[in-house]
C-alpha cells in the first residue's frame, strides 16, 4: 500500500506501533482502530513479549521488522482463534485476536509463537507443508517451554497428545505424506500433516544428539538465519530440500536430508515414544540458577 507504520499511530484505516527486540522489531497494524488505548497497549505488550521470547530461543530473525495485522474479535472461545503467514518481500503475520482476553491469556496462547517460528524458514511447496507446519509446531512448544510458559511435563504431554491425533488421522487420510500434504486444505488433513512433521523434527533432534553434533536443531536454525535465510529459494519444489541441506552443512553431518526422503514417501505414522519426546525437550529446558 506504500504506507509505513513505524512507532506512530494512524487512525484512518489502520493503527501501527512497533517495539525493538534483539535487533528485530514488531509492528501491530490494526485493521480498525482499537477500542481503547489500554486495549492497544495490551496487544502491543503481547506482541513484544512473543517476539522477545521467540528470538531469545531461536535467535535473531534475518528479517528486521515483522508486521502483524490485527483483526479484533470481541468474543471468541480462545484468545487467538486464527493466525497465518503471508509471504512477500517482507513476510507478515495476520492474527484474529479476542480483544477481551487478558494479557496473561494472550501470552499463554500458542498461535503467535507458531507464526513467528514460520519466519525462520522460507516458503515451501505444498507437498512439503508437513515440514513447515511440523517445524513451527515443534518450535512453538520449545519456545513456550524455554520461556516458562509451559512446564516440561506439559511439553511432553502436548507433543504426545498431538502425535496420537496424528496417528489416528493417518488411518483416515491414506497415501504418502507428500501427497496428503499437497492436498491438506482440501482434505482437511491437518492432524496427520502437522504431527508427522513434529515427529520428523523430534527424530532429527535425537539423531543429531546421537551423532554428537555440536549444535541442537535450534542452534542450527539460528545459524541458518545468519548465513543462508536471505538467499533461500522460496515456494519451489526443492525449497525444503535446500533448507535441510543447509542445516546438514551447518551440522557437519548427514541427518536431515535422508530423513526427509524417508518421511515424504511414508504412508504410515512414525512411532515416537514419550521418552523420546522427553529427550528432545532437554534443549528447551529453562536455565536454572
Amino acid at each position: 500500500m506504500g504506507l509505513s507504520w513505524r512507532c506512530i499511530a494512524v487512525f484512518t484505516c489502520f493503527v501501527g506501533c512497533c517495539f525493538p527486540a534483539y535487533s528485530n522489531s514488531i509492528e501491530a497494524v490494526w485493521h480498525s482502530a482499537p477500542s481503547t488505548s489500554l486495549e492497544s497497549e495490551k496487544v502491543n505488550n503481547w506482541l513484544y513479549h512473543g517476539l522477545e521470547k521467540t528470538t531469545f530461543v531461536l535467535g535473531k530473525l534475518e528479517q528486521p521488522t515483522v508486521p502483524v495485522y490485527i483483526h479484533a474479535i470481541e468474543y471468541a472461545n480462545e484468545p487467538v482463534p486464527w493466525g497465518e503467514i503471508s509471504r512477500g518481500n517482507i513476510d507478515s503475520i495476520t492474527l484474529h485476536v479476542n480483544t477481551k482476553a487478558s494479557l496473561w491469556a494472550l501470552k499463554a496462547d500458542w498461535t503467535l509463537y507458531h507464526e513467528l517460528a514460520h519466519l525462520y524458514h522460507p516458503l515451501f511447496a505444498y507437498r512439503d507443508m508437513w515440514l513447515a507446519e511440523g517445524l513451527a509446531t515443534y518450535l512453538q512448544n520449545g519456545v513456550m517451554l524455554k520461556s516458562g510458559i509451559i512446564s516440561s511435563q506439559e511439553f511432553v504431554q502436548r507433543i504426545s497428545d498431538g502425535l496420537a491425533r496424528g496417528e489416528r488421522a493417518t488411518h483416515l487420510f491414506i497415501g504418502t505424506l507428500s501427497s496428503v500434504s499437497e492436498n491438506m486444505w482440501r482434505l482437511k488433513a491437518y492432524q496427520r500433516v502437522y504431527w508427522s512433521g513434529v515427529a520428523f523434527f523430534i527424530e532429527a533432534e535425537l539423531k543429531l544428539q546421537e551423532e554428537g553434533v555440536k549444535h541442537s536443531l535450534v542452534g542450527l536454525i539460528a545459524r541458518y538465519q545468519a548465513c543462508c535465510r536471505k538467499n533461500a529459494s522460496a515456494g519451489k519444489k526443492e525449497s525444503a530440500l535446500h533448507f535441510l541441506r543447509e542445516l546438514d552443512k551447518l551440522a557437519g553431518s548427514k541427518v536431515l536430508e535422508p530423513l526427509y526422503h524417508l518421511y515424504g514417501t511414508r504412508s504410515n505414522f512414525p512411532f515416537i515414544t514419550k521418552s523420546q519426546v522427553r529427550l528432545a525437550s532437554v534443549h528447551y529446558l529453562p536455565l536454572t540458577r
